[in-house]
């Protein structure tokens, strides 16, 4: 489903400023699996999402999603494979614009594009469908411009926006970290219920580490570029923050930086 082979990034090179952010990394999912990541900042996760993306394009290796390889393929041509939702509410969707409007323009993601009407009145009818899954009330509020939505209602309408076209790769970029504790709590309610009920293949970034032992079923430790820990199912189960902050120790000699957040 997703193979990351040999990927190396260096920003600034040749500089004394020059950071390797991803260090020969391999990685792959299989259709369904659901990673959590973790690390502290600068580890190279966000830069690990960008490559998958397409923001980025890695200095040496390979990208493949679904037998294709896209490692030059631009983030635009890329997005029929992706489902993106980032930390900030305010990203992913167009604030001007009203509810049935961006969902109109995500459900178009990887369709051909036509000139015919982007809301049909079948469309409506399906738009309100999937928002009644929210139970946020939103799918009597299409008309609505999305910038006057909370924080919660317009995270849980980019997460919808970026999964009811079942993308072959969703990215979750710390996702739940800018809301309140109900809101996240929220978020990651739904989170499970729609990576479940479409089956997505999932890589969902995280500071949170609880979190990241509670979803998924897979979990990888990154740290200066590197993956230094996989955990497959069977194992996460039995882990506690402890066991992870106790190997993170262990492979470097060294405790993880101070993070407060790495233990919400």
């Amino acid at each position: 489903m997703l193979h990351l082979n040999q990927i190396h990034k260096i920003f600034n090179e040749g500089t004394q400023d020059e950071k390797v952010a991803l260090d020969w990394t391999n990685l792959s999912l299989k259709q369904g699996d659901f990673v959590t990541i973790i690390g502290s900042n600068g580890a190279g996760k966000s830069t690990l999402m960008n490559v998958i993306s397409g923001v980025l394009t890695p200095d040496v290796g390979k990208v493949v999603i679904q037998d294709n390889d896209v490692t030059n393929m631009t983030e635009n041509r890329r997005a029929k494979f992706i489902g993106r939702v980032f930390q900030d509410p305010m990203a992913g969707t167009a604030p001007n614009m009203t509810i049935e409007e961006n969902l109109a323009m995500a459900y178009s993601r990887n369709k051909r594009r036509t000139l015919r009407k982007g809301v049909t009145k079948k469309r409506r009818e399906y738009f309100k469908e999937v928002l009644e899954s929210l139970h946020l009330g939103l799918e009597n509020r299409l008309s609505a411009k999305v910038g006057l939505l909370s924080g919660g209602e317009r995270q849980a309408l980019s997460l919808l926006m970026a999964t009811f076209t079942e993308p072959a790769i969703l990215l979750l970029d710390e996702h739940t970290a800018a809301l309140d504790p109900a809101r996240a709590e929220l978020i990651t309610t739904l989170t499970k219920k729609i990576v479940e009920k479409y089956n997505l293949t999932t890589l969902m970034v995280t500071h949170n580490m609880q979190q990241a032992l509670d979803l998924g079923n897979r979990l990888i430790m990154m740290d200066k570029g590197q993956i230094i820990l996989e955990v497959d199912e069977e194992e996460k189960h039995n882990l506690t923050i402890e066991n992870l902050l106790n190997e993170f120790q262990r492979i470097r000699g060294t405790k993880m930086a101070s993070d407060r957040a790495l233990l919400s």
